[in-house]
């Protein structure tokens, strides 16, 4: 067969194409939109978590702000209450007092009234009253003696002015009694007083030379009194100092008589602060009438000077001689009762004042059957 035949009966041969890239740009569009919308996304949900944070801050901030509210307007309600309270309080010690007001001008009242009805008698024995009353207050409080006694014979001088012959009782109790007070010693207590302020500043007086001893410390003698004056014999005066500076090293004491304590300068400024401490204690022990107190400060004053001073000094001597002279005085001494006459007369008034309201309704009653 021909070659040119052969030829041609062949199919036509297949052209070939190059394959189309594919296209990506939407996706990197769709991509980018994604990018950009992921962005938005974050930044709309932080500025939403800051939003959120600065709400929560705003919202805790208002609580604190509504605590402290609260609590000022607690305390200002509680300080409200403790003020009505105290109002509350005031008013009602206010009425209390109006009403004790009250009380008091309609007791006047009365007073008066009754004041107006009065004899001369009634005043004479109401002011014979207030003498008892005073006699018993100066007895019993300050334990004045004389003062009581006068009042007591007072108060029977203005009995005996008096008409009324129930008082007999009373005159006859108060004749006992300003006996029994005549009969007690007075206690002079002005010059006890006086007597041991004058033995304090005697003691504020004294000078370390009412030591003890002429060796006390702070009194050792810096030359010999047996030194010639006139400042001759060297020899000498050297001699006399070596026997004094011997004599204050060695002391050469009597074992058979009682020993007593030296006293330096401190010793002895508290020793006179002692003793006036005790006269100071004696003195109030007079003024409230102490007995046992009395007699225990000036006890232990004596003692004190005794085991610490110089007796023979004068000072010394005199202000023993002062004290133990006191000592012996009774401040106490035991008082008798003068209440009975001050009841008997309280007795009698209430009786004139039953009988004078008995009189008067008896004379309304007869007033009323008249009329």
């Amino acid at each position: 067969m021909p070659v040119t035949e052969t030829t041609k009966q062949l199919p036509a041969p297949a052209q070939t194409t190059r394959p189309e890239s594919p296209r990506l740009w939407p996706v990197w569009i769709v991509a980018l939109l994604a990018l950009v919308l992921a962005v938005v996304l974050a930044l709309w949900n932080w500025q939403q978590w800051q939003a959120r944070q600065a709400t929560l801050q705003v919202i805790q901030e208002l609580r604190q702000d509504t605590g402290q509210l609260e609590d000022l307007y607690g305390n200002r309600g509680n300080a409200q209450s403790e003020r009505l309270q105290a109002l509350e309080t005031r008013l009602a010690e206010q009425r209390e007092l109006i009403a004790t007001q009250q009380r008091q001008i309609d007791h006047n009242a009365r007073e008066l009234l009754e004041a107006g009805n009065r004899t001369r008698t009634d005043w004479l024995l109401a002011e014979a009253e207030y003498l008892l009353r005073i006699a018993n207050q100066r007895l019993l409080i300050e334990k004045d003696i004389r003062g009581a006694l006068s009042a007591l014979e007072s108060a029977d001088e203005v009995l005996r002015e008096s008409d009324d012959i129930g008082v007999y009782p009373v005159r006859q109790q108060l004749a006992r009694e300003v006996q029994s007070l005549k009969g007690i010693q007075g206690v002079d207590r002005t010059g006890l007083y006086l007597r041991l302020e004058a033995a304090i500043a005697s003691v504020g007086e004294l000078t370390d030379q009412a030591l003890i001893g002429d060796r006390a410390p702070g009194f050792s003698m810096t030359e010999d009194q047996n030194a010639p004056a006139d400042g001759s014999n060297m020899f000498t005066r050297g001699w006399n100092r070596f026997l004094g500076t011997l004599k204050e090293v060695v002391v050469i004491r009597r074992m058979d008589e009682p020993v007593k304590p030296l006293l330096s300068p401190d010793q002895s400024a508290w020793a006179r602060l002692n003793l006036q401490l005790m006269l100071e204690e004696a003195e109030m022990a007079v003024l409230r009438g102490n007995q046992p107190l009395y007699e225990r400060a000036l006890n232990k004053a004596i003692n004190t000077i005794n085991d610490w001073y110089d007796t023979t000094n004068p000072a010394i001597r005199g202000l023993n001689e002062t004290l133990t002279g006191l000592v012996g005085r009774d401040v106490d001494p035991e008082l008798p009762d003068i209440s009975q006459s001050l009841n008997l007369l309280k007795e009698r008034l209430a009786g004139r004042l039953n009988a004078g309201e008995e009189k008067s309704t008896s004379d309304a009653a007869d007033g009323g059957e008249s009329s």
